[in-house]
């Protein structure tokens, strides 16, 4: 799906107020279908890191993040994802080396690089799985509008320059539920890149006790020289120009830039034009980690991915929330 114009911030006219009932009845229904589902108290402790608006936030390179200082603190913690895109509805443990993300997803592809990941359209099987396979903390990515598992702590990951769009629920804007609904099931925001939408000062308005944690991605150019050659790039996420943003920011050579709908599945015939346009121009091919796990073998030769990840700005705070988890799973 690509998002509509009329979701991004000062955006809205006349569609999106047509469609405004419709959103209000959305997050109304969200609400009645949490509040009378049952939530399950899972024996280990279970982290959410989830978002608000509807792709694009940078909560899956969050989850790694997390994941990362966990594994570094000795914390045998496993992940637990939807598996969005793929046909597996599990509970199933990822093997990377034979899962397709045609069957996982993308994101559990990506997770799997750093522990143990499973899918599970059944959160609470999903949890009973990664706790009979001696799993010690469930990271949950995405979820924080599913109420079937209690979650210890659930971090709200919101995009510095996106924000929350116009700041209409689904369809009239981006969000999945309100702003003012998701810091309530909230432990902290996470704020990764530049504040230019102003969400600082809209979470503390609504809920002036809540942590904002800044981070940024950053990329990763070990062994790869950005001004070497000149570069084709494609991304198919949520926001691709912020792909295309950060490889200008590197003082990337871009001689062309191609967007496709967040989860896009690539063709055989798609791909074979983008390597013949790259071929044409003497350019490498790139694309973000995302779109490059959904890439058959064959055609992962011919492209290049480019690695991103989260840099805290205080790490201290973040370590602040977790350290209890860490003793209680120790």
């Amino acid at each position: 799906m690509r998002a509509p114009g009329f979701w991004r911030r000062g955006e809205g006219g006349m569609a999106s107020a047509l469609l405004r009932p419709l959103g209000w009845l959305y997050d109304v229904g969200g609400q009645i279908n949490q509040a009378a589902g049952v939530s399950v108290k899972a024996p280990v402790p279970v982290i959410c890191v989830g978002n608000v608006v509807a792709g694009g936030a940078g909560k899956t390179p969050v989850a790694i993040a997390i994941g990362q200082r966990l594994h570094a603190a000795g914390v045998g913690l496993h992940y637990l994802s939807r598996g969005y895109g793929g046909s597996e509805s599990g509970p199933h443990r990822v093997d990377a080396s034979v899962d397709a993300a045609s069957r996982v997803g993308d994101e559990p592809l990506l997770l799997a690089r750093v522990a143990p990941t499973w899918v599970a359209r059944d959160r609470v099987q999903g949890a009973a799985s990664i706790v009979d396979a001696g799993g010690q903390v469930i990271v949950m990515d995405d979820g924080l509008q599913n109420g079937a598992l209690v979650k210890d702590m659930s971090f709200c990951v919101i995009d510095g320059s996106y924000g929350i769009g116009n700041g209409r629920v689904i369809p009239a804007g981006p969000l999945r539920e309100s702003l003012e609904n998701a810091l309530k099931k909230s432990t902290a925001v996470v704020l990764v890149g530049d504040d230019t939408a102003g969400i600082t000062g809209i979470v503390s308005q609504l809920s002036p006790e809540m942590p904002i944690l800044n981070a940024r991605l950053k990329a990763d150019i070990t062994g790869f020289d950005p001004t070497a050659r000149p570069l084709h790039a494609f991304a198919g996420i949520a926001q691709p120009e912020k792909f295309f943003t950060t490889l200008r920011g590197l003082g990337c050579d871009l001689k062309k830039t191609t967007s496709f709908a967040d989860h896009h599945p690539f063709s055989d015939d798609e791909l074979a034009r983008l390597v013949a346009d790259a071929q044409a121009d003497k350019a490498l091919l790139l694309t973000t980690e995302k779109d490059y796990v959904r890439l058959e073998p064959d055609w992962q030769d011919a492209v290049m991915a480019l690695h991103v990840a989260i840099e805290w700005q205080d790490e201290g705070r973040l370590d602040t929330l977790l350290n209890p988890l860490f003793f209680e799973s120790a």
